[in-house]
């Protein structure tokens, strides 16, 4: 048989998502960004836009071929109060993924998860 397989049902090891390594880039961009910024509502959209684009190119450079990826920022001030984020999804266990970080400084927070879905 001559050439590969255009298709592929499981990923192999080397290009499966990886929950440590996406949390390593989203903790890089994140500390990078947001380090000594203060809140601004005005610029908090720009700003989780950004940082969710960013994020995504960064993932998506790291070698998870064939993943679908969705990045979800949360930006909001810093004043003390509880903040609780949920998602529900339908995905295959043995194949998708996701990561998440938390940043905090004495003014914002900043709560970002990605998602991985294998793309059959």
């Amino acid at each position: 048989m001559e050439g590969s397989d255009t298709y592929l049902i499981r990923p192999n090891h080397q290009h499966k998502f990886k929950a440590a390594i996406v949390k390593e880039c989203i903790r890089e961009i994140v500390r990078e960004r947001l380090s000594g910024v203060r809140y601004d509502p005005e610029e908090a959209p720009e700003l989780s836009s950004t940082l969710a684009d960013s994020i995504k190119d960064k993932v998506k450079n790291a070698g998870f071929d064939r993943y679908k990826l969705v990045v979800q920022v949360v930006i909001g001030e810093q004043r003390g109060q509880g903040v609780k984020m949920s998602s529900r999804c339908l995905w295959d266990a043995d194949t998708d993924n996701y990561a998440e970080d938390v940043f905090m400084n004495d003014n914002l927070f900043c709560v970002v998860a990605v998602f991985g879905s294998y793309f059959y």
